[in-house]
């Protein structure tokens, strides 16, 4: 039975993600509108070069393991060839399904082209106590990447992959949830801005919160604000579908441990001033796919 409330607590089962057959949409209105507002880079289009899946798989692979050595199931999705439906991938698990407790939410995504994704995901639906299906054809957004889980309160990032409509649905099927609206930038996800690390503790994003808007949620938290000047731009091929805040992207094991970028060592040092053991690992390709250690897992079972 799948049983997650937050973002910290224990894990004990999680979804890796993979990027076989990883492919950029070529017929998806909404993925070239929006990738190419980003920079002035060209929209990448077509299969995803053979080398950058195998060197991500490889990297995936060592994640796994590292997981499997904690006493952490894992499990993956199934291999689906994105090519030939016009899709996406299933590197990032994180955006897919939004987990609530035993229940699962069938998000309706930005990205008309990642709903597919869901049946690489079945092992997923199986376990849920119930799973909720967010209506397409009512105008709703919502990447499940634009939550933040905090037992019960969730933070919903209003952005180009999270609106008003989805908030409110999500508001109106969740009465036990105290489902709080922020905004801090026109991007997408909610990961690389806000980072609970555990109960009372949490990580933000400099550039975009500072105690001028931070979550009210907050108020009687630690903050921890990281600049610029605190991260290291990781390399891109071609297109940088991730930003360099992809480096506060860090998956909490348990309340004592957490895995993050390797490069990123500023942040490491401050993890371990805060009682933190800190296992640093590399997703070469962060950037390139857009998903660092959150975002290609979905965890399924938190103690």
């Amino acid at each position: 039975m799948i049983s997650s409330k937050n973002e910290w607590d224990t894990l004990k089962k999680v979804v890796l993600g993979s990027a076989t057959n990883a492919n950029w949409p070529i017929n998806d209105p909404v993925f070239t509108k929006t990738v190419s507002s980003y920079t002035l880079a060209p929209t990448p289009k077509g299969p995803v070069a053979q080398w950058i899946i195998d060197e991500t798989n490889e990297d995936l692979d060592i994640l796994a393991a590292i997981l499997t050595s904690a006493g952490i199931e894992v499990i993956r999705p199934t291999d689906m060839d994105f090519t030939k439906f016009d899709g996406m991938y299933n590197y990032c698990p994180r955006d897919r399904l939004l987990i609530h407790g035993s229940a699962v939410i069938d998000v309706a995504m930005m990205y008309p082209c990642r709903d597919q994704e869901i049946q690489c995901l079945q092992s997923v639906l199986n376990e849920a106590e119930i799973v909720i299906t967010m209506p397409r054809d009512q105008g709703l957004i919502l990447d499940a990447a634009n939550i933040c889980r905090l037992n019960d309160t969730w933070l919903f990032l209003n952005s180009a992959s999270g609106n008003i409509p989805a908030y409110n649905w999500l508001v109106k099927q969740l009465p036990d949830i105290n489902i709080e609206l922020v905004k801090f930038y026109s991007g997408v996800h909610i990961d690389s801005t806000v980072t609970p690390l555990r109960e009372g503790l949490v990580m933000l994003n400099g550039s975009r919160i500072d105690d001028s808007n931070y979550p009210k949620v907050f108020k009687t938290w630690k903050r921890i604000y990281i600049q610029p000047d605190q991260i290291i731009p990781n390399s891109y091929y071609e297109y940088p579908y991730a930003s360099s805040w992809i480096a506060l992207n860090m998956l909490v094991v348990n309340p004592q441990l957490v895995i993050v970028d390797a490069a990123q060592k500023k942040l490491i040092k401050i993890l371990e001033e805060n009682q933190f053991d800190v296992i640093p690992l590399t997703l070469r390709h962060s950037r390139t796919l857009g998903g660092g250690f959150h975002c290609v897992t979905l965890d399924l079972i938190r103690e």
